[in-house]
């Protein structure tokens, strides 16, 4: 009788282990499931079409006017494509945001070179911003082209841009003014083609009460001028000041200075001869083609050469 009770307990116990352990592996939970390559290129495309549309709305953000209507414009155009975050430091500081800078060229979309995952919800874009005048726009190609780099998460459900960084603007079939005088070259845009280059000259006045108003230092003021400049039609030149070194650095001692303005003018580059910089308020009038005027110097486009005559 003992036996039979003990045997009873011990078959009682046996099976209470083999639940316990088959309960045991019930609860465990299953390894996580890789992404399906379907998936993987289902969020690329997403984010692919976001970087299109954020693109397509570059042109339609003037940055030229008021900062009230900049920053309307930027929640109309954008509010949907980028961050919170981003859209309101872009309305803090419009010169910061992307859009248009000029009336011509402008931005027409975006190339996407490249789209790398770099984390579970977050990807970074490579690609180039192509701006466009009337010309390309009817015979295709493009005026010039910027690299941007966009990065876009996922944040409640949703594909936003929550930073941007553009490069500096890379011309497309860009032509080249040669100086062998001084030393130096200029890379203009394509629509420069025939521009016509002035001669002229800057004068230094003495800095104190007893200045007479006389120069006391001078030098050669070169202007590269737009084929479409008529006397009816006056356009924006592109105005450069050539300096010995020595009269640069006497002039950024106080020794001298160059017209009314408070400021001087801005270095552009220079060789073992010679400073080349722009002259201060260049622009002041702003005549038509001021705007692609700036858009040319902002990309850096004087280079200094030793080769000079």
């Amino acid at each position: 009788m003992k036996k039979s009770v003990l045997a009873v307990l011990i078959l009682s116990l046996s099976l209470s282990l083999v639940g316990c352990a088959n309960t045991g592996e019930k609860s465990a939970q299953p390894p996580p499931q890789a992404e399906s390559p379907q998936a993987a290129e289902n969020e690329q495309a997403a984010v692919a079409k976001l970087v299109e549309r954020f693109g397509q709305k570059l042109k339609s953000v003037s940055l030229l006017a008021p900062e009230d209507i900049v920053k309307q414009s930027l929640q109309e155009h954008y509010g949907d494509l980028v961050s919170p975050e981003l859209l309101a430091k872009w309305q803090a500081n419009p010169q910061h945001a992307p859009g248009r800078l000029t009336s011509s060229p402008w931005p027409e979309r975006i190339e996407t070179q490249s789209i790398a995952r770099t984390s579970a919800d977050r990807y970074e874009v490579q690609g180039e911003v192509i701006e466009i005048t009337s010309v390309e726009a009817t015979q295709g190609g493009a005026a010039a082209r910027r690299p941007i780099t966009l990065v876009i998460e996922q944040t409640g459900g949703r594909w936003l841009i929550t930073a941007v960084t553009l490069g500096q603007y890379e011309q497309v079939d860009a032509i080249m003014y040669q100086n062998a005088d001084y030393g130096f070259r200029f890379s203009l845009p394509a629509s420069w083609q025939g521009y016509e280059i002035l001669s002229g000259q800057w004068e230094g006045a003495a800095v104190g009460d007893g200045a007479d108003g006389k120069p006391v230092a001078t030098g050669p003021l070169i202007s590269i001028r737009h084929p479409r400049w008529t006397s009816q039609n006056q356009r924006q030149d592109i105005p450069i000041m050539v300096f010995t070194v020595a009269q640069w650095d006497s002039m950024q001692a106080g020794d001298f200075h160059i017209g009314a303005a408070p400021i001087g003018p801005s270095e552009l580059g220079r060789n073992a001869k010679y400073v080349f910089a722009l002259p201060a308020r260049y622009n002041y009038a702003f005549p038509p083609g001021f705007e692609e005027v700036e858009r040319i110097l902002a990309g850096n486009p004087l280079q200094a050469t030793e080769n000079v005559k």
